[in-house]
């Protein structure tokens, strides 16, 4: 499923970036990019996208005041070098915060999460499973056999509780392939199955016999998503 977008940016250089970061992702369709607010108001009173990247320091009006005058408002995600935006933004129920200047990794997190709202509910699937590349072969893995996922340099040992699997596979291709309802990021080294989680305390996971940090990186997106699993 394709999820359609527009690039909201006045700084060539970050619209440039972030076109490219869109391109790359195969399951993303730019429909258009905006260099003002107001070009990009008028475009959304006569189309509708999935998703609007956003600038919040915008000639003539602010990337904030176009979230207050819009009827219609697709999904966003906010990028700018402005930190003290954040939690107003969270205000108007952004989907994530890109914080420049911001890396491939960080940009597939935020969108992976208008992916997986747009999925139905992958908990009652019958495809609830991934194919993972380890060695020479292609291994499938159900999501409710895997207990986390570390990182362990070139490779990541995905542990089941069955056994562990050795794969070359990146944090980010399993970010992108595992449902956010199921699976959550909580350190640069771990990964972990939120239906695992015995219980959480001092910022460290339980489950089973092992104990698992939370990165402070992760923490506050790591927070967010077991509330919204409520």
């Amino acid at each position: 499923m394709n999820i359609s977008c527009i690039a909201v940016e006045d700084e060539p250089p970050a619209l440039e970036k972030l076109v490219r970061f869109i391109r790359d992702t195969s399951w993303l369709e730019l429909r258009a990019t905006f260099s003002k607010s107001m070009d990009a108001m008028a475009y959304l009173n006569e189309n509708e996208v999935d998703l609007m990247f956003l600038d919040i320091q915008m000639p003539t009006m602010t990337g904030l005041q176009m979230l207050d005058t819009l009827q219609r408002k697709p999904q966003v995600i906010i990028t700018t070098a402005y930190t003290e935006y954040a939690l107003k933004g969270y205000e108007y129920g952004i989907v994530d915060y890109l914080l420049k200047p911001y890396s491939f990794e960080r940009f597939l997190q935020a969108v992976q999460k208008v992916k997986t709202d747009a999925q139905p509910n992958v908990a009652n699937s019958s495809n609830a499973f991934i194919f993972v590349k380890t060695d020479y072969r292609i291994v499938r893995v159900d999501y409710d056999d895997i207990l986390y996922i570390e990182g362990m340099r070139d490779y990541r040992c995905i542990v089941l509780s069955t056994g562990k699997i050795l794969t070359s596979t990146t944090f980010s291709e399993l970010e992108a392939a595992l449902p956010r309802c199921l699976f959550a990021r909580i350190h640069k080294s771990y990964m972990v199955s939120l239906q695992q989680i015995k219980l959480i305390e001092h910022h460290r996971i339980y489950m089973q016999d092992k104990v698992l940090p939370i990165g402070e990186t992760y923490r506050q997106e790591f927070y967010q998503n077991i509330n919204n699993t409520k």
